[in-house]
């Protein structure tokens, strides 16, 4: 299969391409701004998929909205009508157009422009046309200070820049590059597609927010290096927008500090802390030195030993019930501390001991649920 990408250089344009090559078979032919628009036909020649991408939207002169939008596009109908004559084909062609396409100005009037042009292809020809007016696209690669908010502010973030909101409460509706691409290839393959009231292929999930929400939330990304609590980044928009702000990190800062506090028993240091699903830490211990020696009422932990030996000892509070194990970090083994049961852990082998520990809460030192209780 053979498909052409108009605005492959784009912000959407370059997440699609790259894609796009993991998929064996598929021959990837691309036009940019460099490419003179007399090139088309020749792009065209035995393309069964078009990705309509390029476009205008910041131009010095507002005649570039109709050069760059329904002008372009008008040649794309022209040569993709005489490639259809030549072969005998049908090419399907895919086009981003934007929300702004329903209003009364140069941008707007150019995108919709566009869009008559392809529906007049269509119609004419019965080759399949997708029409998209797509709300704001945000995620890696979107180019900050131009006509993203959450590309500006995610980039001026984390390089410490402010970020100006001039009204927190202003709407914003938003799709995630990934989702936009994986929506693509859906039309690429001959999936239907999820259509809105006036017939437009949509992407999903689209999300709904504010610009001061957002600019909060990654205020929040930010300060997670130092106070170690990230929000639920793993699943919907938090998981988007977290992946879009750490893309925009310069190299210089890809890593980062954390606290180690030391004592001749070894050292401990916090990795990850949640709102609601506890803690990721470590420790260390030399050989023959015992860390713990104390209880909980409710607080759970699940301690892994990555490196050396170790003997874990309990005892029932109540009940004076004890009992021992050991683990080594070559068997991996899983060891939980159980509420109202004393615990401690020694290092039982002749080379420092590293242990992981999740718990299933943040250390609070107001109410530390943890309770002195040597064995």
């Amino acid at each position: 299969m053979r498909v052409l990408i108009t605005g492959a250089r784009g912000f959407i344009g370059r997440n699609l391409v790259h894609h796009l090559k993991r998929r064996e078979l598929l021959q990837i032919v691309t036009f940019t701004r460099e490419d003179a628009i007399d090139e088309l036909p020749h792009r065209l020649a035995g393309v069964d998929f078009v990705f309509h991408l390029a476009g205008v939207n910041r131009p010095q002169d507002p005649g570039e909205f109709r050069t760059g939008n329904s002008a372009l596009t008008e040649k794309l109908c022209a040569a993709v009508r005489a490639e259809m004559r030549a072969s005998g084909r049908k090419i399907a062609v895919l086009y981003t157009s934007s929300t702004q396409a329903g209003r009364a100005n140069p941008y707007g009037e150019s995108k919709r422009e566009a869009e008559d042009r392809l529906r007049s292809l269509a119609s004419e020809t019965g080759a399949p046309v997708h029409l998209f007016r797509l709300p704001n696209v945000f995620g890696k690669w979107c180019r900050p200070n131009y006509n993203s908010a959450v590309a500006t502010f995610c980039h001026n973030t984390a390089r410490g820049l402010p970020i100006t909101v001039n009204d927190p409460a202003a709407p914003l509706r938003l799709v995630y590059i990934d989702d936009v691409v994986a929506t693509f290839l859906k039309a690429l393959d001959g999936i239907e597609l999820a259509r809105d009231i006036e017939g437009f292929a949509k992407v999903e999930p689209e999300y709904a927010t504010t610009v001061g929400e957002v600019a909060e939330l990654i205020r929040g990304f930010r300060t997670s290096r130092q106070t170690l609590v990230t929000e639920r980044v793993g699943h919907g928009f938090l998981r988007a927008l977290h992946s879009t702000y750490v893309s925009c990190l310069p190299p210089a800062d890809f890593s980062y500090p954390i606290p180690q506090h030391g004592d001749p028993r070894g050292v401990f240091v916090e990795m990850l802390k949640t709102p609601d699903c506890g803690q990721f830490s470590y420790f260390t211990a030399p050989p023959g030195v015992t860390r713990g020696g104390h209880y909980h009422h409710t607080k759970t932990e699940k301690f892994l030993v990555i490196k050396g030996r170790a003997r874990f000892r309990f005892r029932q509070i109540d009940t004076g019930e004890t009992h021992e194990l050991n683990t080594e970090g070559s068997n991996p083994v899983i060891v939980e501390t159980v509420p109202g049961w004393a615990h401690d852990i020694t290092n039982v082998g002749q080379e420092e001991m590293v242990v992981m520990l999740w718990a299933n809460e943040i250390f609070d030192r107001n109410h530390p649920d943890v309770f002195a209780s040597p064995l």
